[in-house]
């Protein structure tokens, strides 16, 4: 069957994309993406500040706090400073909201993952008519994400520390002293990419319902990810030359901005799976309806 889709595919590349597009329009898939996006805004500080309150018993919140600010440049270009000031705000007060109020926290940091596991079912509607998760396990996923996200926060911060160590020295090569400023910062940035691809890589695996294959899960990872960082600098660019929306929105503009950009980030993220869907019903009874012939 993979040779068959493979072979489908190569003969067929336009039948295949207008196929996506169909399907992704059929699925709403903008609205989808709005929802995931609203979602992902009304979880992230609230699951970024419970992180953080966490690993501060471990590492010094200052670098914490550096670590927060890179990726939400990754998330919300140019308004990671806005949100990482509110996120330090919390953190240095998070004792004064009590048992309560951590369980609220916990609740809506979860959210996020909820709304695109929901949107992972739509796109993957195939699935789902044959086999069904229990809702354990879609109670369980997203505190499990938070709690693999916290692990590999704490696991790139140390590795961003001992890297910002070596921002100060220098290397020698051919008599002259070469400062590793540079390099540095292509290795955190690097080391960002590659987390962006294993957190993408992961989605694909974990929220459709059933077992995909791994390949296909880190395709659409990796794709996802390079199609993210284009948008993403473009993002940058945009609204710092072009965009009204400061001006039209004022004290709003930092909300907008967030959610546009998690808006485009969800859209990414789910025309990745709906590639990865119509990739699995290539070669089956859908092809007759979508254009593509064996």
């Amino acid at each position: 069957m993979p040779t068959k889709r493979l072979t489908l595919l190569i003969n067929h590349p336009f039948a295949f994309l207008r196929r996506v597009v169909i399907g992704f329009r059929a699925n709403q898939g903008f609205l989808l993406a709005g929802a995931v996006a609203y979602y992902t805004l009304l979880s992230l500080v609230p699951m970024l500040a419970l992180i953080l309150v966490l690993l501060s018993q471990l590492l010094d919140p200052a670098l914490l706090l550096e670590t927060t600010r890179y990726y939400l440049a990754l998330l919300a270009p140019g308004q990671e400073a806005q949100l990482t000031e509110q996120i330090a705000a919390f953190v240095d007060k998070w004792r004064v909201i009590g048992i309560v109020g951590t369980l609220f926290l916990l609740f809506f940091s979860s959210l996020a993952f909820t709304v695109l596991e929901n949107a992972m079912s739509v796109i993957f509607f195939h699935r789902v008519a044959i086999r069904r998760r229990h809702f354990l396990v879609s109670a369980v996923i997203p505190y499990l994400y938070i709690l693999v996200l916290a692990i590999g926060f704490l696991l790139v911060s140390m590795v961003s520390g001992a890297l910002h160590r070596l921002d100060t020295q220098s290397i020698s090569l051919l008599g002259e002293n070469i400062p590793l400023s540079q390099t540095v910062a292509l290795l955190i940035y690097l080391v960002g990419v590659g987390g962006e691809v294993l957190m993408l890589t992961s989605l694909y695996l974990v929220m459709p319902v059933g077992k995909l294959a791994l390949r296909h899960a880190l395709i659409g990872g990796v794709a996802a990810t390079l199609l993210w960082e284009l948008t993403r600098h473009f993002l940058v660019w945009y609204f710092a030359t072009l965009s009204l929306v400061n001006l039209v929105y004022g004290t709003f503009a930092t909300t907008i901005i967030a959610l546009l950009s998690l808006e485009a980030g969800a859209v990414i993220v789910l025309l990745g799976g709906q590639v990865i869907a119509e990739y699995e019903r290539l070669g089956t009874a859908h092809k007759r309806n979508h254009g593509l012939q064996t």
